[in-house]
Parts: structure tokens; C-alpha cells; sequence
């Protein structure tokens, strides 16, 4: 039975989505790289947030790498048909837990068929890696084709993309239709604001990674303050205010702990105020 209260939805592709999702990045072990410390525990995280409501699950092959994959499938197979499961291709890792690009046509064929041996792939997002750290310009098109021809062979639902400009998701937009895009994201971290307005009135889904500062969590008095006087936390402060943000604004938060995972959710119950809204703009970098 779901726990979330808030029931704001949007359309991702062809699945309407509760705007507050599961990011699986944080169940591979430490850098994103091996086994996780307690597989049980990432399991019940994964039950629990599908028991709880959510029906987005943001993934990738390339974590572990293949670990997150193979543990949604042995938690949550078969799949719930409301429940919607996003992968990203584009790179790979290395033996020392590097991060290397993957756009060759024969690694991104080999990265859908490794993601499909775990998973129905609804939503395939192409990584871009012309900068592993940010966006960067650079030609996408002979990757989108690849994913386009392997989209047209019934093999995936959908394509989004992820660590993209503004460039590269109009041009994106001339080979196939783009459903999602996502990119690092969040209170004080906020040089996407135009592109997020752009994606709303198009109807398009932005999904911000790291939404909690990532590996340096948000902090700022401003937040803490806010936090205080709603009797919340000021990661849960941070999630409600990205859902007030924009209505096309799902969110992925991850976690390997339920009771980490409970605050996550407990978000979509905050109504942030004018006020708070206003004392939270102090953050904006």
C-alpha cells in the first residue's frame, strides 16, 4: 500500500509516474564499484519503495558495473506493470572503477542487450561523455542512431538523455523523440534553470541527478533554518522544494537504507511556504 501522499504525476514516455522515484546508484558498493555491504538490505529497500508507491526506478548497467541491475531484478521480477524502469548507456567502467565512454555502436548494442538480460527496458537514457564530470558540446547523432535503430527493432520503449546541453537535446530531437533528460540538478546547484522551463512547456520530464548535493551533501544555514521551523530535515527541505520547482521535476533520490529511504518519501508530503521559498533562494550558487 502506498505511503506518499502527495500524488502529483507526471508523463515519462508512455508511463505516468509518481514525480518522487528511486535513484539505485547507492545500492553498488563504495564509488559505485562491486558487491553491495548487505545485499538483504538492498533488496528491502527496493520492496519497500515499490510497496510504498514509487514506480520509477532510475538504474544503469554501469553501476557495479551489472550489480544494481541484478539486484532490482532478484528484488522486484517480475515486474509490477505500473512500474517504470530508466537505464542509461554510454560508458563503462574500468578494472581500477574508472569511468570510461561507451559510444561505439557495438558497445551500445552490447550495453542494451546486458541491460535486457536483467530488465524490460522502458527508457534507455544515453549518457553524453565529452565531459565526465558536466555537459559538454559534442556530436550525439551516430549514437542516437544506433539507439534509434535499436528502439525501431522493438528493443527499447524510449530514449532520454543525460549530462546534455541545450544543443545537443534540440539536435537530439531531429533523430528521434526524446521523453526525459537528466542532468546534475539542485537548490544550490542551478544552471539548468532555463532548459528545465524550456522541457516543461515541450512536455518533456527533467530528472535531476545528485538532487541532494551528491557526494558533498547540501549544506547551507538557510537550509537548516527552513528545515527547522517545518520540522523536517534539510534533505527532505531540498526534495520538496524540486517538486515545487517544476511539475516536469521527477525525482531519484537513492539511498541503501530504509529508514533513509522513509525520509526520502516523507518529502512529498512538504508544502514549502512563500516564505521558505524566498529564505531558500539564499542557497542558489
Amino acid at each position: 500500500m502506498s505511503t506518499m501522499t502527495n500524488s502529483a504525476t507526471f508523463k515519462l514516455g508512455d508511463h505516468t509516474v509518481r514525480r518522487l522515484g528511486y535513484g539505485a546508484m547507492q545500492l553498488a558498493g563504495k564509488g559505485v564499484f562491486g558487491p553491495p555491504r548487505d545485499r538483504a538490505e538492498a533488496i528491502a529497500v527496493l520492496r519497500e519503495a515499490v510497496e510504498s508507491g514509487v514506480n520509477h526506478i532510475d538504474t544503469s548497467d554501469f553501476y557495479g558495473p551489472h550489480v544494481t541491475n541484478e539486484i532490482i531484478r532478484e528484488a522486484l521480477h517480475p515486474y509490477a506493470s505500473d512500474l517504470l524502469i530508466v537505464t542509461k548507456v554510454g560508458a563503462s567502467r574500468g578494472a581500477d572503477a574508472s569511468w570510461k565512454p561507451a559510444f561505439s555502436r557495438a558497445e551500445l548494442t552490447q550495453a542494451v542487450h546486458d541491460n535486457l538480460r536483467n530488465l524490460g527496458l522502458d527508457v534507455v537514457n544515453l549518457r553524453a561523455m565529452f565531459d565526465v564530470h558536466g555537459p559538454a558540446e559534442g556530436s550525439l547523432d551516430e549514437a542516437l542512431d544506433v539507439l534509434a535503430d535499436l528502439k525501431q527493432q522493438g528493443l527499447i520503449r524510449h530514449i532520454g538523455l543525460s549530462n546534455v546541453t541545450a544543443k545537443q537535446i534540440e539536435d537530439a530531437g531531429k533523430i528521434t523523440d526524446i521523453v526525459c533528460v537528466q542532468n546534475q540538478y539542485n537548490l544550490a546547484h542551478r544552471h539548468d534553470d532555463v532548459l528545465i522551463d524550456t522541457l516543461a512547456a515541450r512536455g518533456i520530464a527533467y530528472v535531476p541527478f545528485f538532487p541532494l548535493g551528491g557526494f558533498s551533501p547540501l549544506q547551507s544555514s538557510a537550509l537548516s533554518d527552513v528545515a527547522a521551523k517545518l520540522n523536517a530535515t534539510p534533505m527532505q527541505v531540498a526534495l520538496a522544494w524540486l517538486l515545487q520547482r517544476s511539475r516536469n521535476i521527477l525525482l531519484i533520490p537513492g539511498t541503501s537504507s530504509r529508514g533513509h529511504l522513509r525520509e526520502n518519501l516523507a518529502a512529498a508530503t512538504i508544502e514549502l511556504p512563500s516564505e521558505a521559498l524566498s529564505e531558500l533562494e539564499k542557497v542558489a550558487g
